[in-house]
């Protein structure tokens, strides 16, 4: 649903006209160079813009064909409507016709009047009255100058009379038409004399277009007076007489006795036949379902409406209404009669909210009715707003004060010209909206409103340039930033005061306003705000504001406080660098607290960024003792986005930037310097406008707007197994069927309904919306009943805690070591599932207590422990898994635990749980996600069956290898991620998944199915890799019928068994290359000639393309190096030329060694993969730095650091299962604990706070809690006394058992030295002379990292 400000009604007779066409309601009115129509008060069905920049000035509406008249000072437009039958009504120009005014007349001072008459003609008058044919192209059929221009003129609805008078006329001027033919129409006329000026006039509608009656004018006098001409029939043979007159004054006694110099307000209009019976029908209608108190007011209703009157309707706009009926108009047969209908009294008629009146307030008053609704009225302010009412007729003249009179459906407001900038107050209650021409417009929002209606407060007109602007205390106060002062507005009345304005002076251009945080919630009365220039040059002004109730909008009659702006302080930011912009951040999130300190919690005021893309959140003090005020930058990072053309920043620290030529968005966690989402618009989609906000659980939402359309983006919950997006799109708000006028500006308010402001309208959007569009099929939401969902709601499902059962959770459990608890969540869900019953609720955590994961490290003091102490003793906490992959006692533990009297889990299990889940829907999950669901159960079901014989490292692999099987045909996924190529690789049981990644391929392993498993990645043994390779080999050789050695020869060349690949080629009599090839293969590659000849071979084969066979001859050439560079830049296998070194050379080899440093590190360090960088350094025997790489940023342990690009800051790259490996590693061996002690305690804090945050976002809090409950630290280096040589021994850093700790550090020769005395009794030999020598290359090799 959405609430429209169509823009500000011009302040003219003919700004606004309603119509009944074609069986719908059509309200139009203009607003600057445009006019909106409307037919609901809240449904805009289209906004035209004039060609002119000029203001319209009028506005008609043909209730017979549809067509709008509009009109400049120069040129009448005529708009018809097309589209009906397509159901996509619009209306588009159907003709112009050029206004020529005499050359006597003043552009500026000559008013225009359009009315419509029958079979299509226009009335055109302004210094003289133009009557047009526009069936077609508009024909003039007559036309006469005038003395003195017309302005008001009204067509009758039979164009049989003309009414028109003059500027500060008393005379209204009745033209009769005396022929219809369009060679010769001719008019005759005589006057109306009027004892004051006539300020309204207009004619008797019919009670439908076909209808002959009687014309009635009515015509409203600047004395208070209604006069009703009648007499003139529809053939013209007679002129109007006075019919009548009404006393508008005397009509209402006011209770209070007024001077003639303020006489009493009044506010007249008629409520014609036609409308007056439809009410009045409908009335009755509803009249059963209505009370006995309502009974006497229908009968009174329907006594009035049975004398068939026109109602003339009065108010004063202070709470009381008159209405009179004017009985027989017109008629010659039935006697005539004006009475009263009702006098009321109701505080639904204070239209002027008990304010005071302004004398030169005029309202102009429309009502109709529609067949089958409700009368509605519609009051027109010349100060710039139309004011909709719906009522119940019956009630509205019921003299009941108790009653509900009106019901306001809506007020059409805005801008009369197109708005370039939207602020809101920090608690989005309440905003200001300016165009270019300097005009501004304070709105209010009530925040628990159902309805996204905003209410006008205050306009203020500026002539001055304002540079920036910000909205203090709800709206109350408004302060703009001009280029060279900076003023304070008061709007808390309808009129704007200026309170207070100073002069400023700063070097540079002023960037930002920004308000600061107040210390104490009780100084509401003064505020801090700062402005920052280009040149990092900063003034903070104290503004001091009037008393005011903070409850109550009304200024405070007690106390007194003299506004003013003083400047407070003057500083300089020194470290923001080169600063591009400074803005303030948008508010997201839970309200802040007001607490005093400085520091990193404090919320953030401002964010900054640089020409080169560094971004920075601001935090600011304001010491009122020290007249000062402190600056913090509460966390930044390079975003490598230059020149960035749009900036915003949340409370939330989350950033969005758009680049330079304005085509793509990126969304960064700047906290954890790291980018969530990254998108580029194509076509004509620039974008130009960033806003964000937040749902009440602080899940962000951001707003991408564009020219015609606003895209709004939520947060998704991190899902690191299936490489799912961070961000989507989750609605998109488009404006173009509305306005072709551009989007200015939007803005959300506190409620999270979202403001756009284009051209002089603003759109206001609540938070419901219809999941049937295209955007969110994709998310899977669950349908409901009514297709619509709360934009909050749908957000909120998308993030925020997982129910323990979801594919997520459960993989990430399994990653952590728990697999206990897996088993306890899905036995649960078994006994669930089982005695489930259709419309029963599933529990999101299936009644399990949620101290059974994370209080993993309970101890029961009894002998016996109960049976919710025994599960969560032995869980394999991050404790645990710090202890060796190989080390059973967790295993064993976990077996001993099982229960003797309760089912435990099972592959048996497992299949009763998978077909539950074919039966029953879990309403949790999606279908997708209900699948990987199935899967994981069977995997689990399928590791469980291999547990004895696996250790933890193996059953991860085991388990996500399979799913990957499972899910191969589903994803884009090729092989298995390296995160699971590092559990096998730090696996004891490599023979038993070697068997099943075989026994999942059906003993046929090629090359491919082995990449895809990673297997010549993390096999240890060299022999084993050896063995699986010459399989690979015999498997590519048999893998066709025509069994070409060709397919192998990489292979067997790799493994050095030249003699088996002859053997290969003396079977393939079938191939054209066999002899050739057999005299090649029969002679000694250890000859130079014969190896420059393989070289030859394998240049030619090359420009042949044939990559693979030309690999294969620089191995028979042994260039083991040009083989793997053929794998890395022609093959693009990465783990081809990793496996066919090791084979080739070994783990030792200098080709695998240069390999590993040059190649796979780089592409860890551009790509920031860790998991690769951490398998990398073990394979080089640097484990130090493979425990560093989990936890440290991988550019910065290179020798040569490489400039990591947009993909190293994904946000992919970071894994919580990276501290499971690191807890893993850092105490497997001394080289690890010498790399972990390197680790400051610090960086140590902060990535397992960054991974529980990480867990939060990926929906699984409670493993977070256990991480943060249940991390062990290692013993500080610093309270370690450093041993001989100040090494300090990397045992003492362990606060438990050593025993399971591999030496592998290298032995340093002063400690070799001294086992050798040691063993030679300490009998020390000659030292040989000195003499220098040259240090070995090895050695600085390791100084540097390698």
């Amino acid at each position: 649903m959405r609430a429209v400000l169509p823009g500000k009604p011009e302040s003219q007779l003919q700004a606004l006209a309603t119509g009944f066409w074609d069986s719908r309601r059509v309200t139009v009115y203009i607003s600057g160079n445009a006019f909106s129509i409307l037919d609901n008060p809240d449904t805009l069905l289209q906004t035209v813009y004039d060609d002119d920049e000029e203001a319209l000035e009028a506005i008609a509406l043909d209730e017979a064909t549809g067509k709008i008249a509009v009109c400049t000072r120069r040129v009448v437009r005529i708009y018809q409507p097309f589209g009906l039958e397509e159901d996509a009504l619009q209306w588009a120009l159907q003709s112009s016709i050029t206004i020529e005014q005499p050359e006597r007349a003043s552009d500026d001072e000559t008013p225009i009047s359009l009315s419509w008459g029958s079979s299509e003609e226009l009335l055109v008058a302004h210094s003289s009255l133009q009557l047009y044919q526009t069936s077609s192209e508009p024909i003039c059929v007559w036309q006469k100058c005038l003395a003195n221009s017309v302005r008001l003129a009204s067509l009758s609805y039979d164009s049989a009379y003309i009414a028109s008078v003059g500027c500060h006329d008393k005379l209204v001027k009745v033209w009769r038409r005396l022929s219809y033919e369009s060679e010769t129409v001719r008019f005759d006329f005589i006057y109306l004399p009027h004892p004051a000026l006539v300020v309204n006039l207009h004619w008797r509608r019919p009670h439908h277009l076909a209808q002959t009656m009687d014309n009635v004018l009515y015509t409203f006098c600047a004395d208070d007076t209604l006069r009703i001409w009648t007499g003139s029939d529809s053939h013209g043979q007679q002129h109007p007489q006075l019919w009548g007159k009404i006393d508008l004054s005397a009509s209402i006694q006011d209770r209070h006795v007024h001077s003639s110099a303020t006489p009493g307000l009044r506010w007249a209009f008629m409520l014609h036949g036609r409308d007056f019976s439809a009410a009045t029908e409908q009335a009755v209608q509803e009249g059963d379902a209505q009370g006995p108190e309502d009974a006497a007011a229908l009968e009174h209703l329907i006594a009035v409406a049975n004398r068939s009157p026109e109602i003339c309707v009065v108010f004063d706009g202070r709470g009381r209404m008159s209405a009179w009926a004017l009985e027989n108009v017109g008629s010659k047969s039935q006697k005539s009669n004006v009475f009263n209908v009702a006098h009321v009294y109701s505080n639904d008629f204070d239209f002027l909210r008990g304010g005071e009146t302004d004398p030169d307030t005029y309202v102009q008053g429309h009502s109709y009715c529609n067949a089958g609704g409700h009368l509605h009225i519609l009051l027109h302010y010349f100060d710039g707003k139309v004011e909709v009412y719906q009522t119940n007729i019956a009630r509205f003249f019921d003299p009941n004060p108790k009653s509900k009179k009106l019901v306001l459906r809506g007020i059409w407001s805005g801008h009369s010209a197109a708005v370039m900038k939207i602020v809101r107050n920090f608690s989005g209650q309440g905003i200001v909206s300016r165009t270019s021409g300097g005009q501004s417009i304070v709105w209010k929002h009530d925040l628990h409103s159902k309805r996204a209606m905003l209410s006008h407060k205050t306009m203020i007109q500026h002539s001055t340039h304002i540079h920036r602007m910000c909205v203090l205390r709800k709206g109350r106060f408004i302060v703009f930033l001009h280029h060279d002062s900076v003023s304070l507005w008061d709007c808390r009345r309808p009129t704007p005061v200026l309170l207070a304005e100073s002069e400023y002076n700063i070097p540079g251009k002023p960037l930002c306003l920004l308000i600061l945080p107040r210390q104490k919630a009780e100084g509401y009365t003064t505020a801090h705000l700062a402005t920052i220039s280009s040149e990092k040059q900063g003034i903070v002004w104290q503004i001091k504001l009037p008393n005011y109730s903070p409850t109550d909008a009304k200024v405070a009659a007690e106390g007194h406080q003299t506004p003013s702006i003083t400047t407070f302080v003057r500083f300089e930011l020194g470290d923001a660098g080169d600063l591009a912009y400074v803005l303030p951040v948008d508010p997201a999130g839970s309200s802040p607290i007001i607490s005093g300190f400085l520091d990193v919690f404090a919320r953030d005021v401002a964010i900054s960024y640089t020409k080169s893309g560094r971004v920075e959140f601001w935090t600011a003090r304001v010491d009122q003792q020290g007249s000062r005020v402190e600056w913090l930058s509460t966390s930044a990072m390079e975003t490598g986005v230059s020149e960035p053309s749009l900036v915003s920043g949340s409370t939330m620290k989350k950033a969005a930037l758009v680049n330079s030529s304005r085509s793509t968005v990126t969304i960064w966690d700047i906290r954890g310097a790291r980018l969530e989402y990254a998108r580029e618009f194509e076509g004509r989609n620039t974008i130009q406008d960033l806003d964000w906000t937040s749902t009440p659980d602080s899940q962000s939402i951001l707003a991408v707007g564009f020219p015609h359309r606003i895209l709004l983006l939520s947060q998704m919950r991190f899902d690191y197994l299936n490489k799912g997006p961070a961000w989507a799109a989750i609605r998109e708000i488009s404006i173009r069927d509305m306005t072709p006028h551009p989007i200015g500006d939007s803005t959300w308010l506190g409620d999270g309904h979202l403001v756009i402001g284009a051209g002089n309208q603003l759109f206001s959007y609540d938070r419901s919306f219809d999941v049937s569009s295209s955007l969110i099929s994709s998310l899977r939401l669950p349908q409901r009943k009514d297709e619509r969902w709360d934009l909050f709601d749908a957000v909120q499902r998308l993030n925020g805690p997982l129910p323990i059962f979801h594919p997520q959770f459960l993989s990430q459990c399994i990653l952590a070591g728990k697999t206990t608890l897996v088993h306890r969540i899905l036995m649960a869900l078994y006994k669930t599932l089982k005695f489930w019953i259709e419309g029963e609720s599933i529990d999101d955590y299936l009644s399990m207590d949620m101290e059974e994961f994370y209080m993993s490290d309970l101890v029961s003091t009894n002998s016996e422990p109960s049976l919710p102490q025994r599960a969560l003793g032995h869980g394999y906490s991050l404790s645990q898994a710090a202890a060796s992959s190989s080390d059973a006692s967790p295993y064993l533990t976990r077996r001993m635990s099982s229960d003797s009297f309760e089912e435990s889990f099972s592959e048996e299990i497992a299949r009763s749980i998978n077909e539950k889940l074919t039966q029953v829907g879990l309403p949790q999950l999606s279908g997708h996600e209900q699948i990987q669901l199935v899967d994981i159960v069977e995997c689990v079901g399928v590791v469980e069956k291999q547990r004895r014989s696996l250790d933890e490292n193996g059953a991860r692999f085991m388990l996500f290898f399979r799913q990957h099987a499972l899910r191969k045909g589903r994803t884009n996924e090729i092989h298995m991620s390296w995160r699971e190529i590092n559990w096998a690789y730090h696996s004891g049981s490599q023979d038993i998944l070697v068997d099943f990644v075989c026994r999942q391929h059906h003993g046929s392993l090629l090359w491919e199915s082995a990449r895809e498993s990673g297997m010549f990645m993390w096999l240890t043994d060299i022999t084993a890799v050896r063995t699986q390779f010459e399989v690979i080999a015999r498997n590519e050789y048999t893998k066709s019928e025509m069994k070409n050695p060709v397919d192998c020869s990489l292979y067997y060349l790799a493994l050095r068994k030249k003699t088996v690949l002859q053997g290969l080629w003396r079977m393939a009599s079938w191939n054209r290359e066999q002899g050739a090839t057999q005299k090649l293969l029969a002679n000694n590659f250890d000859d130079p000639k014969w190896k420059t000849t393989a070289l030859k071979n394998a240049y030619a084969l090359m420009s042949k393309r044939r990559f693979e066979y030309a690999a294969a001859f620089f191995l028979l050439a042994d260039h083991l190096q040009d083989a793997v560079n053929i794998c890395l830049n022609q093959i693009k296998d990465l783990q081809l030329a990793i496996a066919i070194a090791r084979v080739y050379e070994g783990d030792q080899g200098p080709v695998l060694r240069k390999l590993l440093e040059e190649q796979v590190l780089a592409i860890a360090a551009e790509e920031g993969n860790r998991w690769l960088a951490s398998w990398a350094f073990w394979m080089l025997h640097r484990r130090d730095m493979a425990v560093r790489a989990l936890i440290t940023p991988v550019y910065t342990l290179l020798e040569t650091p490489c400039s990591p690009d947009l993909k190293s800051k994904l946000f992919l790259t970071d894994d919580p299962a990276l501290v499971i490996l690191y807890a893993q590693l850092r105490q497997k061996t001394l080289q690890t604990l010498r790399g972990a002690s390197k680790v400051t305690p610090k960086v140590e804090w902060e990535f397992v706070l960054h991974n529980a945050r990480l867990y939060d976002r990926m929906g699984c809090d409670l493993l977070g809690l256990d991480l943060v409950r249940n991390w062990e630290f290692l013993q500080p280096a610093l309270s370690i006394t450093p041993g001989l040589g100040g090494e300090i021994d990397p045992l003492k850093l362990l606060r438990r058992r050593s025993s399971l700790v591999v030496a592998d550090l290298p032995v340093s020769p002063m400690s070799a030295q001294m086992a050798v005395e040691m063993k030679s009794g300490g009998h020390r030999q000659q030292a040989p002379p000195t003499v220098f020598e040259e240090p070995d290359a090895n050695s600085l090799l390791d100084s540097f990292g390698f």
